[in-house]
């Protein structure tokens, strides 16, 4: 593996599937993996708030045997009390891998550069890489051939569809993407993915793209950082709420996800949320198995 887990694109497909493999032992056999951090210390930055993220972290580098060190946002202020340079410079001699969830992709990239540990991405307006890995997790551990799986996603074309584009470049995955007009994924991430093999449907018709699906994955509607939009939001995306109407369009046997908090009421009504065929504890859960594979191949 690369150094640095900043995107799916930086893995191969050989990787995802190692990972996968790696995550299954360390779900099924966790004592045999007490001591494979053994030592470790991992500085989590957070410059946006998070429930899962945090505790998936902190409990998973203990579980291996090591230590979190949480760096809450008036901790550090990147790029305003210190360069994120000299941030990752001071780091990397103190501690064995850095996990960040923040703003800019930008700010991921300079730390990265700057560091001589491991960066992992635990969020970005851009990308969310290991929210991805543990949703297409959830879906291999069931047996399902990820080749011959269709995931429709409904919503905004934020961090998650991008994130899940690269994961269909790498794994397969047969991927339907319905937005309305004017939030579309980004058109250079679409193109890039389908030129190393991803199999991207763009629709704006909700209907259209869930219709035959083996899962319907929704997120938010406004992120963090969009609250400004928020009214606007919920009127051009309300056609996109992912309901039993919309959710029977897709197969009988069809999945419910989502990377969560989710809005009840807004992007997914309650009864497809706390839907029997709803996994989105499952992807919360395989957060922490994933992130502890993604840190002992990085951190090893």
């Amino acid at each position: 593996m690369a150094k640095d887990l900043l995107t799916i694109k930086d893995l191969t497909r050989e990787e995802v599937f190692e990972l996968f493999e790696l995550a299954k032992d360390m779900k099924q056999n966790l004592d045999a993996h007490r001591q494979d951090l053994k030592g470790k210390v991992l500085a989590m930055i957070f410059e946006k708030p998070s429930l899962r993220t945090r505790v998936t972290f902190e409990t998973g580098i203990y579980q291996l045997g090591g230590i979190g060190i949480y760096l809450a946002p008036q901790d550090i202020q990147l790029g305003k009390r210190e360069a994120v340079k000299d941030v990752a410079r001071n780091l990397s001699r103190w501690v064995d891998g850095i996990m960040i969830r923040t703003f800019g992709q930008n700010i991921l990239e300079e730390m990265a550069e700057n560091a001589s540990v491991p960066v992992i991405n635990a969020l970005s307006d851009l990308y969310h890489p290991c929210q991805i890995l543990a949703d297409l997790f959830s879906i291999w551990e069931r047996g399902h051939n990820l080749e011959e799986f269709v995931l429709a996603y409904v919503g905004d074309g934020n961090n998650i569809a991008h994130s899940l584009i690269w994961g269909a470049a790498r794994t397969g995955l047969k991927l339907r993407i319905a937005t309305p007009k004017g939030y579309e994924p980004k058109q250079e991430i679409v193109e890039a993915a389908r030129k190393e093999g991803a199999h991207i449907e763009l629709y704006t018709d909700p209907k259209e793209a869930v219709k035959g699906a083996d899962a319907i994955y929704t997120d938010v509607w406004a992120s963090m950082g969009q609250e400004a939009e928020r009214e606007k939001r919920l009127k051009v995306f309300t056609p996109y709420q992912v309901n039993i109407k919309l959710f029977s369009l897709a197969k009988e046997t069809a999945y419910f996800m989502h990377c969560l908090p989710a809005h009840r009421g807004e992007e997914v009504t309650d009864d497809v949320l706390d839907h029997e065929r709803s996994i989105v504890l499952d992807q919360a859960e395989n957060r922490l198995h994933i992130q502890k594979a993604i840190m002992r191949r990085l951190m090893g």
